[in-house]
């Protein structure tokens, strides 16, 4: 399949007469970014790196692969969330529960 470069420059319109729709960017960089401030450091970096993997991979045009980086940033994202917030809720028992004599 070859491409034909349109009027304004971009390669988007092919000879078949469909064009070609580029996906929408999605790489949950705000909720990765977010959930660095909860406890659960190792994941929320392993959940930003793979942010910034579906971003460059959008930029070089591999839009498969910046979909199937960013699901996995939305589930780390998702994870690190809720482990932070488990983590969380156990400190404020335990600080608040125990008495100190």
């Amino acid at each position: 399949m070859t491409t034909e470069s349109s009027l304004d420059g971009s390669a988007d319109y092919l000879k078949c007469g469909m064009a070609q729709e580029i996906p929408p960017l999605r790489n949950y960089l705000c909720l990765t970014m977010f959930t660095c401030f909860c406890p659960a450091w190792p994941i929320n970096i392993v959940a930003l790196v793979f942010s910034v993997l579906a971003q460059k991979s959008y930029e070089e045009e591999d839009y498969e692969g910046s979909k199937r980086l960013g699901r996995k940033a939305l589930h780390m994202g998702i994870v690190s969330f809720a482990v932070g917030l488990v983590i969380i809720t156990a400190y404020t028992v335990v600080h608040f529960t125990t008495h100190v004599v």
